[in-house]
């Protein structure tokens, strides 16, 4: 078998008139993606298209490729082959209508910047590198913190904050992109219950502007009453479609194996919901 190196899968052509499996409507087209880490695929022949203006979970076993999804079609990570399209576009060319959420145990927390200065971040896309940030941006910055409680914290540095306090302020960075595509990578883990509360209540409001959000999630029984769309991944994509269609009892089993006891909460709460 042999797997292609990223400047083979760079070097074909960024359009998606070839494949008409996929639409250039859809916020994010993923055609045949690859990825792997010393021979060895992490994720294999990736086929899949983000429907628009919903809340999409990314769920699978730990392993699974999920984070690694999230990163390939960002281009922070290389695939070994395959095509990544937003809105029919390569990523490049797309990169101010994406936000991006990272894992919080990836960020260097010790770094010396303000909540205010997370924030601000977001706004470079709209500023331009090395140009001062305007009143105007350091206003919206502060507006996103206020979406998320943490305006009171602004002038606090990062290091001084709990982890749904960080959590939080990310969410404000992206948020202040003013994207129009979302990928976020377990932003509900390690958070108290106000947190949580308070990212369910950005994403919806998020939906209810027509934005896409790819929330990689591990809380299974609140799959149902988070998010529209799933895509069930295990190595492959087991399924992937409308929440209510896809979430089942029988696609977890193929998505989760033998892992009985993580599925006992969720086969309970599939059967109440039918009930």
């Amino acid at each position: 078998m042999k797997l292609f190196t990223r400047a083979d899968a760079q070097a074909k052509t960024a359009s998606l008139e070839s494949l008409p499996e996929h639409s250039a409507q859809n916020p994010l087209a993923v055609h045949a993606m690859t990825v792997a880490y010393q021979h060895r695929p992490v994720l294999w022949d990736i086929d899949y298209d983000a429907p628009a203006g919903g809340l999409i979970a990314v769920v699978g076993p730990n392993g699974a490729g999920k984070s690694t999804f999230i990163k390939a079609v960002l281009n922070l990570i290389p695939h070994a082959s395959g095509e990544i399209y937003f809105w029919g576009k390569p990523y490049a060319e797309m990169r101010q209508k994406i936000g991006y959420v990272p894992q919080r145990e990836s960020v260097d927390w010790d770094f010396p910047v303000s909540v205010h200065e997370v924030a601000a971040m977001g706004r470079y896309g709209k500023i331009g590198w090395f140009r001062p940030v305007t009143r105007e941006h350091w206003d919206k910055a502060l507006t996103y913190l206020e979406q998320v409680g943490m305006a009171a914290f602004a002038k606090r540095q990062i290091s001084q904050l709990s982890g749904g306090q960080q959590q939080r302020t990310f969410l404000a960075r992206a948020l202040a992109q003013e994207a129009d595509l979302y990928l976020m990578d377990e932003p509900f883990t390690g958070v108290d219950a106000a947190t949580e509360k308070a990212i369910v209540e950005v994403l919806h409001k998020l939906r209810d502007e027509k934005r896409t959000v790819l929330c990689v999630h591990h809380d299974l029984p609140t799959v149902r009453e988070y998010f529209d769309h799933v895509l069930l991944l295990n190595t492959r994509i087991v399924a992937a479609g409308r929440t209510a269609e896809v979430f089942t009892e029988a696609n977890l089993q193929k998505t989760y194996g033998g892992r009985l006891t993580l599925l006992d909460e969720v086969s309970l709460s599939l059967a109440k919901s039918a009930e």
